[in-house]
């Protein structure tokens, strides 16, 4: 698939082999299974404060950043998570560095090198709003969820675009099969983004029974469909191995 990612005959110390496969899962299970531990431990231990809000009505779910962010021990596994996938996130934006340039037009890789930095821009905004939460300083927090948001919804659909219309070979099954959950995850994502910022200011501005319920589970759906956008990497990448050795650092080699 990728000729000029195999380094063969070559003398070299490995220091890992993984499949891609495993580091897709490991790489989105982590934040994932923090989100659903601190949301449910909130709903089980911490109710009443994770569901408090300013209007003081019936609200039946916590946010997002009061789930992950507010208490203890919730915050710790966040942020654990967070940390020991960043490294794993960042690895992956490389691959598609290189992925974009062996697969997309040449007068279409400026937009795979755009992608790929607000993806790293997406992780470290992530990163910076799981270790200065909404209750340890606010301005900080909100500012990396704007840049947060900004980067992912560009970076969803210039990576759907350029895998829909920029390729310059046919697309395997496994990659067809990537661009049409990245399709459908990436409208998920928006329309539930905007669902959620309509709750909020309405919550705000009427202080409705339920409608920060509503908004928090909106939220919801923007996390899991971002992670889920990133987990198309395992068809991208489908049979492939991740290699890192002394010689040539990290890099893609088939089975």
């Amino acid at each position: 698939m990728l000729p000029t990612y195999e380094r063969l005959n070559e003398s070299k110390k490995v220091f890992f082999r993984l499949p891609f496969a495993k580091l897709a899962v490991i790489a989105v299970s982590l934040p994932l299974g923090a989100f659903f531990f601190c949301v449910l431990w909130s709903l089980k231990y911490d109710f009443v404060r994770s569901t408090f809000t300013h209007c003081d009505v019936a609200n039946y779910l916590p946010s997002v950043s009061a789930a992950i962010g507010n208490y203890e021990p919730q915050k710790t596994v966040w942020r654990l998570a967070i940390f020991l996938h960043l490294p794993m996130r960042l690895a992956v934006a490389k691959m598609y560095l290189e992925y974009y340039r062996e697969n997309i037009r040449r007068n279409r890789r400026m937009f795979g090198i755009l992608a790929c930095t607000l993806n790293v821009i997406e992780d470290f905004a992530l990163f910076c709003l799981s270790l200065w939460t909404s209750a340890d300083n606010y301005e900080i927090h909100r500012n990396s969820f704007v840049v947060f948001i900004a980067c992912s919804e560009c970076y969803m659909l210039i990576s759907y675009m350029l895998n829909r219309s920029a390729r310059k070979v046919v697309l395997l099954p496994q990659e067809e099969k990537s661009l049409k959950y990245k399709r459908n995850l990436f409208l998920v994502n928006i329309v539930a983004f905007g669902l959620a910022g309509y709750c909020f200011v309405r919550h705000n501005a009427r202080c409705e029974t339920g409608v920060y319920t509503f908004f928090a589970l909106f939220e919801y759906i923007v996390v899991l469909t971002n992670m889920g956008f990133h987990m198309t990497a395992y068809w991208d990448f489908y049979a492939l191995n991740v290699v890192c050795d002394a010689k040539n650092g990290l890099y893609l080699t088939h089975f």
